[in-house]
């Protein structure tokens, strides 16, 4: 009988724990994380200021903290005045000349065409009267070089005319200019761009949960400055036995509860871990295999997750059917 007593007593623990384990917790364990947002300079630079504070709350496109910016200000108008001389000089080529060479060039053709009117009236006269002997041919050969004279500064003068009616340049010197231009212009664009990176804003509305830096330090690219915590990046992880996964979907409401919380507060599972944060060893019993705890994650509204703090220990609850549906 003595013998019999301890025997009884493990198979009678043994079934409790079966028993136990059979049974699916009603409440889980977790905790509250976030995922924060660290914002950092885009380039290496001394810090000059900091415009925020630790508990902070900011909208996004506030100015979180500022870089010197004496260089990238003069490169900025070093590459605008590089601009507006290039694109002084694709005016020039593209200008045809001034009024004042056109009016000049007109009036040269004007008198081209009236010296040759003149000069063809005399010589269709002198053609007639040469058949009468009034005039020789010697001079009517004379006006003929004349008329032919008078004919080559009629073109000459109006090609003058043409010429600086159209653009002073030619045309593949006005498209290496304009290529020059495109160049400045996007030189341009990206000085302006550095120059507003020195400027450091907030990308998302949160709460500062922290700062790295201080006024005076010399940063690298990428070395965090500000750390943002955003409330939809709040949520709460906690763990679920092997046996309960069959009743938990992405997308389903869970209360949470803590000593803080507000009442009434519901997250979404937006994650069930794919692998046990407990592996059993290759042999088990179905009591071990009750043993496998799988992480989930669910997220709070984020009007509600204000009240949640990082770290806080919380319980969670599965909620009936008709509340997850």
């Amino acid at each position: 009988m003595v013998l019999l007593l301890p025997a009884i007593l493990a198979a009678g623990i043994g079934a409790w724990r079966y028993l136990g384990h059979r049974r699916a917790p009603d409440v889980w364990q977790g905790y509250v994380e976030a995922e924060y947002v660290r914002v950092a300079p885009v380039q290496p630079g001394l810090l000059t200021g900091l415009a925020v504070a630790r508990g902070n709350q900011v909208s996004a496109g506030d100015l979180l903290f500022a870089q010197d910016e004496a260089g990238d200000r003069a490169a900025r108008d070093q590459a605008a005045a590089a601009l507006a001389e290039a694109e002084a000089r694709l005016v020039n080529l593209c200008t045809p000349g001034r009024p004042a060479e056109i009016a000049q060039a007109e009036a040269n053709l004007a008198d081209s065409r009236a010296a040759y009117d003149r000069i063809s009236r005399d010589l269709a006269r002198n053609e007639t009267l040469v058949r009468t002997g009034v005039a020789s041919r010697q001079l009517v050969e004379q006006e003929q070089a004349d008329v032919r004279s008078a004919a080559a500064k009629v073109e000459a003068a109006s090609a003058r005319l043409s010429l600086l009616r159209e653009p002073s340049g030619r045309p593949h010197e006005i498209l290496a200019q304009q290529k020059a231009v495109e160049a400045g212009r996007a030189s341009l664009a990206q000085a302006e761009w550095r120059l507003a990176q020195r400027r450091v804003v907030a990308p998302v509305a949160g709460r500062v949960a922290d700062t790295f830096a201080r006024p005076g330090e010399m940063l690298a690219a990428g070395t965090p400055v500000v750390s943002l915590l955003p409330p939809e990046n709040v949520l709460v992880r906690f763990f679920a036995p092997e046996t309960a996964l069959a009743n938990i979907h992405p997308g389903d409401a869970v209360a949470v509860s803590c000593d803080s919380c507000s009442p009434g507060l519901v997250a979404h599972v937006s994650f069930v871990a794919p692998q046990p944060e407990y592996t059993p060893p290759v042999i088990y019993s179905e009591s071990t295999r009750e043993d496998l705890v799988y992480l989930i994650e669910a997220r709070p509204e984020p009007s509600r997750a204000a009240s949640l703090k990082p770290g806080q220990p919380v319980d969670v609850r599965q909620l009936p059917e008709p509340a997850r549906s």
